[in-house]
């Protein structure tokens, strides 16, 4: 091919992510993905188990409003929290290879050659690659080749715990909805309905987001949150039943 064939742009796959920022908007698709799905099923079982117990409002709203809010703190919380040990790791590691860098640059580049020649390169070949990709940018081919690390791409706590706790309320609304809305004799149904709709929805995009088969990611989220909703109303039916509330 002619040099004219040729861009200074790389050339990739439009399924394969090679760009930037790949790593924060994973994550925070993973965070709001899991984050609904969990509103969604959270404030289901609640609700619906309140609902199988008493059809007064006052109750189910209230007991739905205390686990929409609380649910969305806890997601929040907890994804920061996971996140934030997954970024302070990282960046710790890339103070060490840029401190490394600086006080054994020899014994680092050795190290890089060693890296690409255990790829399958040339002993030769490994270390050119080694000496152009240091002059290119030292740090960025270490944390690459050694630790699998981007540091422009180190994911954001707050961005994910933000992704998880809005994720979290939106899912959470449906089922509150769903409840509150139809007439008293349709409210337990419209529920079951709603809820396994959305799951599935969830479901089908969690699978398109890793690149799974939809239908088995879907299948598992609707029978979780079948069982989930079951298992909740039949408590509260019995509870409502035995008079105990």
């Amino acid at each position: 091919m002619s040099a004219e064939g040729y861009s200074n742009v790389p050339r990739f796959h439009p399924d394969e992510p090679h760009r930037d920022g790949v790593a924060q908007r994973l994550n925070w698709l993973r965070a709001g993905v899991l984050g609904a799905n969990d509103g969604i099923v959270s404030v289901a079982a609640i609700v619906v188990g309140v609902a199988g117990a008493t059809t007064a409002t006052a109750p189910i709203l209230t007991a739905g409003l205390a686990g929409l809010v609380g649910g969305a703190i806890s997601m929040a919380l907890g994804e920061y929290v996971s996140v934030s040990s997954q970024s302070d790791s990282e960046r710790a590691m890339i103070a060490t290879e840029r401190r490394e860098l600086q006080e054994m640059p020899a014994e680092e580049l050795d190290e890089l050659a060693a890296l690409y020649l255990a790829k399958g390169l040339t002993e030769t070949t490994a270390r050119q690659v080694a000496v152009e990709l240091t002059e290119h940018d030292a740090l960025a081919a270490h944390l690459s080749a050694e630790l699998n690390i981007d540091q422009t791409d180190v994911v954001s706590p707050w961005h994910a715990a933000a992704a998880s706790a809005a994720a979290f309320t939106i899912g959470g609304i449906l089922p509150m909805l769903a409840i509150l809305l139809p007439p008293e004799g349709w409210r337990v149904p419209v529920t079951f309905v709603a809820v396994l709709l959305a799951l599935a929805a969830t479901g089908a995009l969690s699978a398109r987001i890793g690149g799974s088969s939809p239908r088995r990611a879907t299948l598992r989220v609707v029978i979780g949150g079948a069982l989930a909703l079951a298992a909740t109303y039949g408590i509260g039916v019995l509870l409502g039943a035995s008079g105990v509330v």
